[in-house]
């Protein structure tokens, strides 16, 4: 177990009265920022860059008062942060590839973008599915948040610069990545689509992960598990992962990594199983909380196709 459990809490964001709130929790409960601190930065992002003076005063806080106001059950959640970057890796588990590709060997990681402000959403969203493609997938994710500028840093202190650590649900559109095309897969159709990225609903602080390489990782649809897998058997760590992107651009305080998911993918199974309307996806990292995501048809409905009206 990589959880340092002592004295734990979680950063999210959550609506509150129509305007997006921070909210902490810990063992006693959820509260909002601003109700335990008695002040609140204006994004998640704003907190990470002032860090080194919020996290005192949240940890006293914490300490001082009992008091949580907010039932987390009725909670509306928003991405637990708005990154200025949101880049994912891609095959970065030996076993995800063999399903999908055979086995392959890369000398760097393979990096791809999601638009962070059209792709992320909330735990407990119902996503739409895309109107561009059918073989709808998902992929269960460690997601790393950056916490301060990193550049041309080395895997020995990479994870220094790490924030703390969240989940994330690579939702794909597998008929993009298998289109027979000249310049090869578009990935921008494949995963850059709205929605496509469902993220939390909580970041917990790198200072409660002792090994981001030690976490079990898990997806299931409808009940039914079918990622089951631990982030030591990513190719690349977290560490190499921010030691190659940091070699090509600048992370920033905010920046959020998906860093590649497991075997179990739909179109890795015989025969494919993509998602359908009224599909429930529920992914759970060791520590870090489950994220939760529901399969909506393109004009937003619930109903299965084929049930009555």
């Amino acid at each position: 177990m990589s959880q340092q459990t002592d004295g734990l809490y979680q950063i999210g964001t959550a609506l509150l009265d129509g305007a997006p709130g921070i909210v902490v929790r810990d063992r006693a409960g959820t509260t909002l920022l601003s109700t335990l601190a008695g002040a609140s930065p204006r994004s998640v992002v704003e907190l990470i860059e002032g860090w080194a003076d919020w996290r005192p005063a949240i940890e006293s806080a914490l300490t001082a008062s009992s008091s949580r106001e907010l039932v987390e059950s009725r909670l509306e959640w928003l991405p637990p942060v708005m990154p200025p970057k949101l880049i994912c890796i891609g095959a970065n588990y030996g076993d995800h590839n063999r399903e999908m590709l055979g086995a392959i060997t890369a000398a760097v990681p393979h990096s791809f973008f999601k638009p962070p402000t059209t792709a992320l959403v909330g735990s407990g969203r119902s996503i739409s599915l895309p109107e561009h493609a059918e073989k709808i997938d998902y992929e269960a994710e460690l997601a790393v948040v950056i916490g301060r500028r990193a550049y041309g840093v080395s895997a020995e202190d990479a994870l220094t610069y790490v924030f703390g650590y969240s989940v994330l649900n690579d939702i794909s559109a597998r008929d993009w990545l298998t289109a027979e095309t000249p310049l090869g897969p578009n990935w921008t159709m494949a995963k850059g689509f709205n929605e496509s990225a469902p993220m939390g609903p909580w970041i917990t602080p790198a200072s409660f992960v002792s090994d981001p390489q030690t976490l079990d990782i898990s997806l299931a649809v409808n009940g039914h598990v079918k990622q089951d897998s631990n982030t030591r058997e990513m190719i690349f760590t977290v560490a190499q992962v921010i030691e190659h992107l940091a070699s090509v651009m600048a992370l920033e305080p905010g920046d959020v990594i998906a860093t590649g998911t497991p075997s179990g993918v739909g179109a890795g199974r015989k025969p494919p199983e993509f998602l359908k309307v009224g599909d429930e996806i529920r992914v759970e990292i060791e520590g870090l909380g489950v994220l939760e995501t529901r399969i909506a048809a393109r004009d937003g409905s619930l109903a299965p196709e084929g049930a009555p009206a």
